[in-house]
């Protein structure tokens, strides 16, 4: 991971009956990433069966990038996302710009914001 890098895990827990919407939205919010997000560098989705639990990681380029999702495609997303599950916490790792910061809170996110300290990759 770059210094300019933001990664953002989270998690979705399903209402009772919702598990495949909720993953049918995520497959078309990995679409609208994938085609519309350039400096969107990775999605990956995890599913927990027993709890209904949808696992998320995603990879950006920058503040920017982080910046261009939250108002687009989470944004479109978001109140269909509500009316199936139940949000968080959501942990934003990197420099996260301060009205990006802003912006989770007042989406109601349960949000953590860490600076990277250190760390390697291969």
């Amino acid at each position: 991971m770059n210094n300019e890098e933001i990664m953002v895990v989270y998690r979705w827990n399903a209402k009772p009956g919702k598990s495949e919407e909720l993953k049918a939205i995520y497959k078309q919010v990995e679409s609208d990433m994938q085609n519309n997000e350039p400096d969107a560098l990775k999605v990956s989705c995890y599913f927990e069966e027993s709890t209904e639990t949808l696992v998320v990681y995603d990879l950006f380029k920058n503040g920017a990038a982080l910046g261009l999702h939250l108002s687009t495609t989470a944004a479109g997303h978001f109140p269909d996302l509500l009316a199936i599950a139940n949000p968080g916490p959501f942990l934003f790792c990197g420099e996260v710009p301060e009205q990006l910061k802003q912006a989770a809170i007042g989406m109601g996110l349960q949000a953590t914001f860490a600076p990277r300290i250190f760390g390697f990759e291969r």
